[in-house]
């Protein structure tokens, strides 16, 4: 990419996609096309084409979805198929019909089967049954891997896909009870400080183990990837380690400054019992993350109070 060359982040404000952002202005790309959902719903396939028959870019970015936690996905699976369905759908098919040179696409570790042998290999995709909370999502995110593939094997695109672990940092998603596990807890945690709580319950037994990345790291290997990565194979985004939830909820609770006790409400679902991805490609590749866990902790949390708490 070309510091003059036009490049569109779709889902710049979301967790990944303003991490994107951020990475690619201090990069010094200054031609940066970016549109909010309500002046371009890519919902609509006559709007992403209007949107891109008058914009031309020639790099894209494609971190916009409908995302959340265990809930959200299993109280709303409707809505998570039809929407992320049309948003890549519209994208991926524009930018191929507008000459667009490379296209990222985000997929999510969710695509893996519940039980793959971990850590988990790129070769494990559809391999075996989706955890039942997120499927509906997951199999979303796997048509969109599809589509890039088949839009490179009939027509020559050049689009790529990478699947990040479990992702925080600024501007994720803090509500209380549509948010992933690690914005949940951190929120919960302050203000159980805040109110002088003796206790928190969190969901789970707090024995799943789970891999977290910050989004900054995120951005940096698919500006990586956009650069260096040319085959039609899917490419594992992560650190290549996890820890349990319960080690998670005990890191949060130090970084916010919580006394309390912690309890742990088994009534609810736990998920994949273990889900740490295998990074040998991208390592080998020749990238690596940098922002550890109690690090990007400390700093999601110092974002979050400035623009939450």
């Amino acid at each position: 990419m070309n510091p003059e060359d036009r490049i569109y982040v779709a889902g710049h404000r979301g967790l990944a996609g303003s991490a994107l952002l951020r990475a690619l202005q201090q990069r010094g790309f200054q031609n940066l096309l970016v549109r909010t959902h309500a002046e371009l719903d890519l919902t609509q396939a006559e709007s992403v084409r209007n949107f891109f028959e008058e914009e031309r870019p020639d790099y894209v970015f494609l971190a916009a979805a409908k995302v959340g936690g265990i809930q959200a996905n299993n109280s709303f699976p409707a809505e998570f198929l039809r929407e992320n369905l049309l948003i890549q759908t519209h994208v991926i098919h524009e930018a191929w019909r507008t000459g667009v040179q490379k296209l990222l696409f985000l997929g999510s570790s969710c695509i893996y089967p519940k039980f793959a042998s971990q850590p988990i290999a790129e070769a494990s995709l559809l391999t075996g049954a989706l955890e039942a909370t997120n499927d509906a999502y997951a199999i979303a995110k796997i048509a969109g891997i599809q589509a890039c593939q088949s839009y490179r094997k009939q027509y020559g695109a050049n689009f790529i896909a990478a699947m990040p672990t479990n992702l925080y940092g600024p501007y994720d998603n803090f509500h209380p009870e549509h948010s992933h596990v690690l914005p949940a807890l951190m929120r919960r945690f302050h203000e159980a400080t805040a109110q002088q709580a003796p206790e928190v319950t969190v969901w789970g037994s707090g024995t799943p183990k789970r891999e977290f990345l910050h989004s900054d790291d995120l951005a940096d290997a698919c500006l990586f990837l956009m650069e260096h990565y040319h085959e039609p194979e899917i490419v594992n985004v992560g650190w290549g380690r996890d820890c349990t939830i319960r080690e998670l909820a005990e890191t949060i609770a130090a970084v916010v400054g919580y006394q309390g006790n912690l309890t742990w409400d088994t009534s609810r679902p736990d998920g994949t019992p273990r889900k740490v991805l295998n990074t040998t490609k991208l390592t080998q590749l020749g990238w690596s993350p940098r922002i550890s866990l109690r690090s990007g902790l400390e700093q999601t949390y110092h974002w979050y109070l400035e623009n939450h708490a």
